[in-house]
């Protein structure tokens, strides 16, 4: 992928033979400090083009604006530079650089590199890579958000994740999790008389039905990761039943799923539910006439994120 820009472009090669002349310029390193710290140019200095204080981090190796700067980031694909580069044109900058190529142009030039591990294959961190095996859903930090709405109002909220386990072969997610409605909690109306009313009527055989159904619970049949998936977008397609009143019906929604640095996953997904497929029809404008004031919609959102971790293998 070539990303069109209208700044100067200098090779590895060039940037080399400049170093060895001990030309006057600066040469930023616009990734992250973690990054810096593990592998840079030789020379280079550090100002994270991601922090909000990039231009201060900057000012701070140089304030005039006549100054040479040569700006690297990762690679061709990124707009790391780029970007850095944008921001010092708006602050006056007039002798700006870019790197062709970033640190991966330069590594394969086969020139030096310092940081404490320069040799290290250098993960781009952009696409999704998971490990085989069983992962043990964290209750603790997993939660389900809802919203549901009428013509002129909204409430929303909470309910746990009880249990449940996902399972990973070869890029495919498959597994469950049970979700316990009694831990159906309200936000909006936290502290306001009208809120026990809500949840009361919430977990009454109008909705939920929780005194019959306590559990409501998701069976992942299919997963399918999509097309040149990326980490920062829904990245597979979940298909699955949702059992919910004794009912169980197919729901399909994309999920974006991660992989933090201390490891296990990340699943994150939102979408819309329609609540009358699960035979909650309170409300309904297609079940009822007259609704006056108790009309409901029917569609809720739903936003689910899940953190697993990967168990010992037994």
């Amino acid at each position: 992928m070539k990303i069109d820009h209208k700044f100067n472009v200098i090779s590895p090669e060039d940037l080399f033979r400049r170093m060895n002349e001990s030309k006057d310029f600066h040469l930023i390193d616009t990734l992250t400090h973690d990054h810096f710290e593990k592998v840079h140019l030789p020379h280079a200095r550090n100002a994270c083009v991601f922090e909000v204080t990039f231009m201060k981090q900057l000012k701070k190796i140089t304030r005039n604006k006549n100054a040479e700067i040569i700006l690297y980031g990762s690679s061709a694909k990124s707009m790391d530079a780029i970007k850095a580069a944008e921001k010092l044109n708006r602050e006056g900058y007039i002798q700006i650089s870019i790197l062709n190529g970033g640190l991966e142009s330069w590594r394969a030039s086969g020139f030096a590199l310092e940081g404490n591990a320069p040799l290290d294959p250098d993960d781009p961190e952009t696409t999704l890579t998971l490990e085989n095996g069983v992962y043990k859903v964290d209750t603790n930090q997993s939660l389900i958000e809802w919203i549901g709405r009428n013509p002129d109002n909204k409430h929303f909220g909470t309910v746990r994740i009880s249990e449940g386990d996902l399972t990973v072969k070869d890029g495919l997610l498959s597994g469950y999790f049970e979700v316990d409605l009694n831990s159906l909690e309200n936000i909006n109306l936290e502290g306001d008389k009208l809120h026990p009313v809500l949840i009361a009527h919430l977990k009454s055989d109008d909705f939920l039905f929780v005194k019959n159904f306590p559990k409501a619970s998701f069976t992942i049949e299919n997963s399918r990761p999509a097309k040149d998936p990326v980490l920062t977008s829904p990245n597979h397609e979940v298909t699955g039943t949702l059992s919910l009143r004794g009912v169980e019906v197919k729901q399909t929604f994309s999920a974006t799923i991660t992989r933090p640095a201390e490891g296990g996953l990340v699943a994150q997904a939102q979408f819309d539910m329609d609540r009358t497929r699960w035979g909650i029809i309170y409300g309904s404008a297609r079940f009822f006439e007259h609704l006056g004031m108790h009309l409901v919609f029917d569609m809720i959102n739903i936003q689910i994120r899940i953190v697993a971790h990967l168990a010992p293998e037994k």
